[in-house]
């Protein structure tokens, strides 16, 4: 059975610290939890998968402002951890109303540690019994796939292989394809056989989203069934999306054997629709291409596959490098936008990457693209992720240095985010969409320059202010990055950074002192704008 955050608060490691669960009455019985850690880091909500008991001693929330620990809140409460627990005394006397009143809102119980206890006994004694538990989850799951793939070995149909899985897991187990059709379907003994594929149970809407899984499975429908929670696991076959297994987990059965067994049910499942309905030769002649793509073959591969997946091998293209907490739902989605405006595509997910290289017509490239980054936008459905698009390419053999950009916009802005102040922290969660174009000077100087030939030249230019900000925690640099990429748009650049716009004067006022007098009209403009979009690059 699953480890509850009830059960790990009676844990002798965790009893000691006397501690109290904010709000009262939260039913941590029923919380699961998959892990604990301990972190002072207030931006460690991007570094956590969902499930964990988060242990904070206190120290960096006590000097945090009220607006910092309300974001830290809601970036945990968004991430999905079970619980944050924090140790008070100290340090930080007391948990501040202001957020766990945040807290209660955003739907993160936390716990207050009253007396001090090691994290690092705490971790060690709690993780051992969680990995216990995650043993014999792999076990009973490997038991299962063993028995599916003799099922799939001795020609049985989709539904009695997955009845395998059904039994073992206590849960009603459904098959679709990635339109919704129900390819096969079981229950386990004593449930009613009847798992319909349309519409939207009451069970499926008590489903939450699946924790760190492939993603939701709020449109699954299992009429007759228990209420309980609904997970989701994608089946690529080949690199081709051909199913999604769907498990409605009753309230008395084990969400964590079930997660464990669907996923480790994937190999069976891809080679039972393999052999049932094996993917079409459009679909198999993208996900080769976009293979070659990822391999950097060389250009005559490309533009010998290029055809098959329907891409000319002189029409114009982008490939856009896509991160997701639910990267084949996020694939439906791109995919299903893309073919209702017949525009050529081609996906394949790459570990945790889903890559898409797009079509562009041979015309109005440029325009078209820009629609492209504004329709990606606004994609329907509540999307966790971020679509880096790269520059457009003449050719289809170009297409991995589109792709090499689009991984290289990635990176920036995840430096952007770590060097951002709290006043303009990035989103760390919902749909981002990133133009490889903006990011071309950080590109130029990862791959053309040196990284001491880089701050030889930040610091020529910038070193005044640079140390401003390291003496004084102010935020110069700052400032002038975002003042600099507005088009010195004083104005503008207030309201990013949230400044009344005197306060924005000042500060451009002490830039301009510290860089030798105001550089609009003369040639130091740019130099200062370089100097700026390559401070803190690695």
């Amino acid at each position: 059975m699953s480890v509850f955050l009830g059960e790990i608060l009676a844990h002798p490691a965790l009893a000691a610290a006397d501690p109290v669960i904010h709000p009262r009455g939260v039913a941590a019985d029923s919380q699961p939890v998959r892990w604990v850690h301990s972190s002072e880091v207030l931006d460690i909500a991007p570094l956590l998968r969902g499930g964990e008991l988060l242990l904070c001693g206190g120290i960096t929330l006590a000097t945090a402002t009220p607006a910092r620990r309300e974001e830290y809140v809601r970036e945990l409460a968004q991430r999905g951890i079970a619980a944050l627990a924090i140790e008070t005394g100290g340090a930080l006397p007391e948990i501040p109303a202001d957020m766990l009143q945040k807290a209660e809102e955003f739907g993160l119980p936390v716990v207050e540690l009253r007396k001090v206890v090691p994290f690092v006994g705490v971790m060690q004694a709690i993780n051992s019994m969680l990995v216990s538990e995650s043993v014999g989850h792999l076990q009973q799951a490997d038991a299962a796939t063993r028995a599916m793939a003799s099922e799939l070995a001795h020609g049985a149909s989709l539904d009695k292989i997955l009845a395998v899985l059904a039994g073992i897991t206590g849960s009603a187990v459904k098959l679709t394809s990635p339109w919704g059709v129900t390819m096969g379907s079981a229950v386990p003994e004593g449930w009613s056989s009847e798992v319909s594929a349309d519409g939207a149970a009451g069970a499926a809407e008590e489903g939450a989203a699946d924790d760190g899984g492939s993603g939701p499975g709020g449109d699954a429908n299992f009429s007759g069934t228990p209420a309980g929670r609904v997970l989701s696991v994608d089946i690529p076959v080949r690199g081709v999306l051909m199913g999604r297994l769907e498990v409605l987990v009753p309230e008395v059965a084990d969400t964590a054997l079930a997660q464990v067994a669907g996923e480790r049910a994937v190999d069976i499942l891809g080679l039972a629709l393999l052999q049932h309905t094996p993917p079409g030769l459009h679909a198999l002649a993208g996900a080769e291409l976009m293979r070659a793509v990822l391999n950097s073959a060389p250009e005559w591969r490309l533009e010998q596959l290029a055809p098959g997946a329907g891409f000319p091998t002189d029409s114009p293209a982008v490939v856009a490098a896509i991160h997701a907490a639910a990267p084949q739902e996020l694939r439906g989605a791109v995919e299903s936008f893309l073919s209702s405006r017949r525009i050529p595509c081609a996906a394949y997910l790459d570990d945790a990457e889903l890559v898409v290289m797009i079509g562009l017509p041979c015309t109005e490239a440029p325009g078209e693209r820009r629609e492209l980054l504004e329709s990606l936008r606004g994609l329907e459905g509540d999307h966790d992720a971020v679509i880096a698009v790269g520059p457009p390419v003449g050719r289809v053999a170009e297409a991995a240095w589109s792709l090499a950009e689009a991984r290289r916009a990635l990176d920036v802005r995840q430096i952007r985010r770590r060097n951002a102040s709290a006043r303009r922290r990035f989103p760390a969660r919902g749909l981002v969409v990133v133009d490889a174009q903006d990011t071309a000077v950080e590109s130029l100087a990862l791959t053309g320059l040196d990284a001491s030939a880089r701050d030889a030249f930040v610091n020529r230019q910038l070193r005044a202010v640079l140390e401003h900000d390291a003496q004084r925690q102010s935020q110069l640099l700052e400032t002038l990055q975002v003042w600099l990429d507005s088009g010195c748009n004083t104005a503008q650049s207030a309201r990013e950074l949230h400044l009344e716009r005197q306060s924005m004067h000042h500060r451009l006022q002490r830039i301009f002192e510290l860089c030798g007098g105001d550089p609009r009209g003369t040639g130091r403009l740019a130099a200062l704008h370089l100097a700026a979009r390559m401070a803190g690059l690695p």
